[in-house]
């Protein structure tokens, strides 16, 4: 039906989220055409905000030009396809970009609870329609509920908007829409397949199939039956074992966290029966490694090289196990026994080009027939790192870092040189990454697993004062330079530790309530917690007020005396608290006899972050396992938490082909974020 102006028109206020997806203007003039429960379908025209809002995006407009044509600078160009100067329109330009906003057609249902002002709207002007008019229209166009095989890993899903509908979509996991499209997707699980089902959806031959077969892991083509190990391996597992068959060896295994990667490794060192292999991983974990050795290959020869100690190294060895930290040492040694297998676990230890351990490890590798890295965390904080894990498995997939940079990493140039510190085209280097590493969720192969809860607990300081003045002194340096980060290494090195120092403080601050937290969990329960920090004078501080029930491991202890620990925790009654720091205890340790992990301090990356949070959330844990965030209130740690959590998004991206905003624009570098949030508070304070 035409609108005409005899019709009762109103205002309607949308939400900026349903706006850009359903691509129509924010504030528009409309008729109710037709009203239930929970939404109305409304057909009319857009309308420039008097409030001063951007019709594309919603975003508040400070420019009196954009007020005036009721569009940001940032979206005239993707609307008006040509460049136009707010401050020098001409009477041209505003009558065509205000024509955009006010001729653009409105003719969709929306859910009443997304319309802001729907308490001012007068729901008796509702336009009837001809009973034949309905008809017709139902005839037309019958209700749609599809669901098919979009590729491997995504789901296409297709249906008349229904507000119920949406809700049910809404509830798939790792489901995004594509607005141009007007298409949702969602991640092939079996939980999501069977979810759609229940909802009414008319599943594809290939859904119907998993369905029937229940859910199974892509990727392995030739089924190979590992056999010969002292142990069974788990079904998704054997099928990362073959990933690796079919890749001959080269490939990333990119499995969360607990799932079993080490083993994984390992099946296919025991299938291939090429020797020697050589185990790369950090110090820390060269224990873990040869009793995981000795607990699933029979008869291995295993060599743990450690420095300090008179080594021999042949080519009768099964299998050299070595950390990153001296690999640069025995390079040449290593070279000489000709390995056919070298594992990296950790990978993410290799994402600095110039590092001796990623030379050291690139030049061995370099002639070594089969390749695999191993890391929950392919990339800790941005795609640029992983550059070099892509390169050790493909190395001419890419001519260089710079090739790669341009395309994946948000490319800027910052006066200096180029700045490979974002994001760009994340879909595309997501199905790249399919093809080299095969990477599963516990959610998806581990229907058993209890589920993660987060819960943030704000925490009062208690030195205010120092920490002000601290964050005072920051603030100053950013008056000084006008918001700017200085260009020279001396002045940043001067930054960074002005940031170090605010966020030790902000730690220390808390810590007394935080205590408060910990005394009320210890006496309230009898479970266990796993408590996590970046400051030794903050872990000794837990350690020393709980004594003979705590165990710690930090930088200070010995790689061979972390499983002594690690097994006091999990299996000694007495020993309610394991005390870590984030980098020294945050990989390769299970600590599932804890439910409960505690977060005292944040790490810098969101990478180091899930490493930690997954200690107790692995193959073995019984119980939910609830992570807590202490964070001092107002302070640099929540606005890390912000980034943190900005990262993740975009990570998740690259490594699970989940949808994340601003996936084309620059991701800024963390600290350059924290300062810039500092800086916009100051100015806010002094205007």
């Amino acid at each position: 039906m035409n609108a005409n102006s005899e019709l009762p028109y109103q205002i309607f206020r949308v939400t900026s989220t349903i706006a850009r997806e359903k691509d129509i203007p924010i504030v528009f003039k409309a008729v109710i055409i037709r009203e239930t429960a929970k939404a109305v379908f409304l057909e009319g025209k857009g309308m420039i905000d008097p409030r001063g809002t951007c019709s594309k995006c919603g975003r508040e407009l400070t420019h009196p030009g954009s007020i005036l044509i009721g569009i940001g600078p940032e979206c005239i160009g993707s609307w008006a396809n040509r460049k136009i100067a707010l401050d020098n329109m001409t009477e041209a330009d505003v009558t065509y970009l205000r024509s955009l906003v006010e001729e653009r057609e409105v003719k969709s249902w929306f859910p009443k609870s997304l319309i802001k002002n729907w308490h001012e709207i007068d729901t008796t002007k509702v336009v009837e329609v001809k009973k034949e008019e309905v008809k017709k229209e139902a005839v037309e166009k019958k209700a749609v509920k599809k669901a098919s095989l979009y590729n491997d890993s995504q789901i296409r899903i297709q249906f008349d908007f229904n507000y119920d509908t949406l809700e049910q979509v809404k509830s798939l996991s790792k489901r995004s829409y594509n607005s141009s499209e007007k298409i949702w997707y969602a991640a092939v699980t079996f939980d999501n397949i069977k979810k759609l089902k229940s909802f009414g959806f008319d599943l594809s031959k290939e859904l119907n199939t998993i369905i029937a077969n229940e859910f199974e892991i892509k990727n392995a083509k030739n089924n190979v039956e590992i056999t010969g190990l002292k142990k069974t391996l788990m079904p998704f597992q054997e099928v990362g074992v073959n990933f690796l068959i079919n890749r001959n060896g080269r490939a990333i295994i990119g499995d969360e966290m607990g799932l079993g990667k080490t083993v994984q490794a390992l099946g296919y060192i025991h299938h291939s029966k090429e020797r020697p292999a050589i185990i790369v991983c950090p110090a820390s974990l060269k224990g873990n490694w040869k009793n995981e050795v000795e607990a699933w290959i029979p008869n291995a020869k295993v060599n743990v090289i450690s420095s300090g100690k008179n080594t021999k190294l042949t080519k009768d060895e099964d299998i050299v196990i070595i950390n990153y930290d001296i690999l640069s040492k025995w390079k040449d040694e290593i070279k000489k026994i000709e390995p056919k297998i070298i594992v990296l676990d950790e990978s993410h230890s290799i994402k600095n080009s110039k590092a001796l351990r990623t030379k050291a490890a690139m030049s061995i590798a370099k002639k070594i027939p089969h390749v695999i890295a191993l890391s929950g965390t392919p990339a800790i904080n941005r795609p640029a790192e992983l550059f070099n894990s892509i390169r050790l498995i493909e190395p001419k997939l890419f001519a260089n870092f710079y090739e790669f940079g341009m395309k994946y990493c948000g490319a800027t140039h910052n006066g200096y040189g180029w700045n490979f510190n974002g994001a760009s085209n994340l879909s595309e280097l997501y199905e790249i990454l399919k093809n080299v590493m095969i990477r599963r969720k516990k959610i998806d192969v581990l229907s058993d697993l209890p589920e993660k809860r987060f819960s943030f607990v704000p925490i009062e300081l208690t030195n205010e004062k120092e920490y002000r003045d601290a964050e005072n002194d920051i603030i100053n340096y950013i008056k000084q330079t006008k918001g700017r980060l200085a260009a020279s290494k001396a002045e940043s090195a001067k930054t960074l530790v002005k940031i170090a120092n605010l966020r030790r403080l902000a730690a220390k601050g808390s810590l007394a309530n935080s205590f408060d937290w910990i005394d009320n969990f210890i006496e309230g329960s009898d479970q266990k917690l796993v408590i996590f920090a970046n400051h030794r004078e903050i872990i000794d501080e837990v350690v020393n007020r709980y004594k003979d029930m705590a165990v710690k491991i930090d930088g200070s202890v010995k790689p061979e005396l972390r499983t002594d620990i690690v097994n006091r925790f999990q299996h000694d009654d007495s020993i309610r608290i394991f005390v870590g720091n984030i980098k020294a205890a945050g990989v390769g340790l299970t600590l599932t006899a804890a439910s409960n992990v505690v977060f005292l301090e944040l790490p810098w990356t969101p990478g180091e972050l899930s490493q930690a949070e997954d200690r107790c959330h692995r193959i073995g844990q019984k119980n939910s396992v609830n992570i807590w965030y202490l964070l001092p209130k107002n302070t640099i740690e929540e606005t890390l938490a912000k980034m943190i959590d900005s990262k993740r998004k975009v990570l998740a991206e690259v490594l699970d082909g989940e949808t994340s905003p601003k996936t084309d624009n620059m991701i800024s570098e963390l600290i350059d974020n924290m300062i810039n949030e500092l800086a916009v508070n100051f100015f806010k304070e002094e205007n």
